[in-house]
């Protein structure tokens, strides 16, 4: 009970140090951390690739494959608002 508990901790407190950071972060900065971040979701995906490639069961290989789903998602659509945000900073077309 206390290994669970210790885990939903450091998870709560992960949220709340997760959320001040990014809140605290300027609009000029945004672009140059999501590129990053993007960096970052796509080295998941490969890890989540090669987890699942390694699994032995249904179950095992169920849930990578909701694990590689959830990083395309996740990796695709930082790219999505990463190229809306460098859309603002454009000027306008003649």
């Amino acid at each position: 009970m206390s290994g669970s508990m210790g885990l939903l901790t450091v998870f709560v407190l992960a949220v709340f140090v997760g959320f001040e950071v990014v809140s605290k972060v300027s609009t000029t900065l945004h672009t140059p951390l999501m590129s990053g971040a993007n960096a970052i979701h796509g080295d998941i995906l490969v890890g989540s690739i090669l987890v699942t490639g390694a699994a032995n069961g249904a179950v095992e290989t169920t849930l990578g494959l909701i694990a590689v789903v959830l990083a395309t998602v996740n990796m695709v659509g930082g790219f999505v608002v990463t190229d809306r945000m460098l859309e603002m900073f454009k000027g306008k077309k003649r």
